[in-house]
């Protein structure tokens, strides 16, 4: 591929969508691109293509072994974790295996009570504001966001509380992809390995136990890297999620009035990110099980299709007017689509974690504002996940709850 454009650099930071424009125009829907140390891969933008390639599991496979550049990848290649290799996940099963699997999650999933979700969520929510509300200043990305999900979710889990700072810093060095993507791996792992062997000898009323006792006979390794993939698809994206929203409403005026009193325009904002500056803005992927024609491109059995969920949600096919605001339209690629997207109940839960920290954040420093010029708010450098690097804001300081109800 010598036209290949590199996945990486400090464009999908500063300027994605023009980025994205760009590769439609030099490349088409269908961009040859090369990932860390020259190797070839498609990216999928546009939006037909992306729905086709997501609605064709058999064409376009989910098993990652069918990949034809295997032997040129070193053990130390830092997309490991993004592009498992023999990991026996529910990422790369395929058949009526996945569906089994997919049924199981989603069961364990749907057995969570949104009301003990929310007041969850609103209970590791207060507890973030209460560390931070009397300063009058505040890093929302740092000291709130990055934090909030995988609190909500460890404890869905069956974690005890203390041992969610250290699943944030894993899953962050895990998903940015760089040096510490391996090591952030591991502990992943070896935490998930802990939790399991704790529910096999001692089940309780938590998501892993109900993992557990599915009878389609799953191993404790296959349910170990489940839960990896689970923690990593809820924690990040809907950290973002919060941090992209509540950028867009200290930002957008058009958001203004949800942050004096107002919760109807909460939902709008973050549909809106999910259109226009989605967390999840590319995804590895899926690989041809045969030669084939898409977007005019050759494509060879074996090779790697990522999905560009931002490409495709702003196809100009498909986004005609992008200036307008989505107005509740939810077609968007943010959740994936076909029998890989992410689990409607997983959504509903991402949904009413991101949701809870938002309004959390507005009822308890309801003067917030920006710290500093909208125009130097920074991205981290990722092909992958779209999220602030940091969100300084300002506010009247308030006193803290001290875990009384709210």
């Amino acid at each position: 591929m010598s036209e290949a454009v590199p996945l990486g650099g400090p464009r999908f930071q500063t300027e994605p969508a023009c980025l994205y424009r760009e590769m439609r125009r030099d490349h088409g829907s269908v961009v040859p691109v090369e990932l860390d140390g020259g190797i070839p891969a498609w990216l999928v933008l546009g939006y037909r293509e992306l729905h086709q390639v997501t609605g064709d599991p058999v064409l376009f496979s989910r098993d990652s072994e069918l990949w034809n550049q295997w032997e040129n990848i070193p053990e130390d290649w830092p997309l490991l974790p993004m592009i498992g290799h023999r990991q026996p996940s529910i990422l790369y099963t395929v058949g009526e295996r996945h569906r089994q699997r997919a049924a199981m999650i989603s069961n364990a999933l749907e057995s969570v009570d949104p009301f003990e979700l929310r007041r969850q969520a609103e209970r590791f929510a207060d507890e973030l504001i209460d560390t931070l509300c009397l300063s009058g200043e505040a890093d929302l990305v740092a000291q709130y966001s990055s934090l909030l999900p995988v609190r909500v979710l460890a404890h869905l889990y069956g974690f005890p509380d203390d041992e969610g700072p250290g699943l944030v810093t894993a899953l962050n060095d895990m998903i940015d992809g760089r040096e510490r993507a391996l090591a952030g791996q591991s502990h992943l792992a070896s935490s998930m390995a802990r939790l399991v062997a704790d529910r096999t000898e001692k089940p309780a009323d938590d998501v892993v136990s109900r993992m557990l006792a599915d009878d389609s006979g799953f191993t404790g390794e296959e349910i170990v890297q489940d839960l990896m993939v689970m923690m990593a698809a809820g924690h990040q994206p809907t950290a973002d999620w919060i941090g992209n929203s509540l950028r867009l409403m200290l930002t957008d005026d058009r958001f203004a009035a949800s942050l004096f009193g107002g919760r109807n325009s909460v939902a709008e904002a973050m549909n809106e990110v999910l259109w226009e500056d989605t967390p999840t803005q590319n995804v590895a992927g899926r690989w041809a099980a045969r030669d084939t024609h898409l977007g005019g491109r050759r494509v060879r059995a074996g090779d790697l299709l990522l999905l560009g969920l931002q490409g495709a949600n702003s196809d100009p096919q498909v986004r005609t007017d992008a200036s307008a605001l989505t107005g509740g339209n939810n077609a968007h690629f943010s959740f994936g689509h076909g029998e890989h997207r992410c689990p409607f109940p997983a959504q509903e839960i991402a949904e009413v974690i991101a949701r809870t920290g938002i309004e959390v954040v507005l009822d308890r420093l309801p003067d917030i504002d920006l710290a500093v010029p909208a125009g130097s708010l920074t991205r981290r450098p990722s092909p992958w996940l779209r999220g602030l690097t940091e969100l300084p804001v300002r506010f009247t300081s308030t006193p803290a709850l001290g875990g009384t109800s709210r």
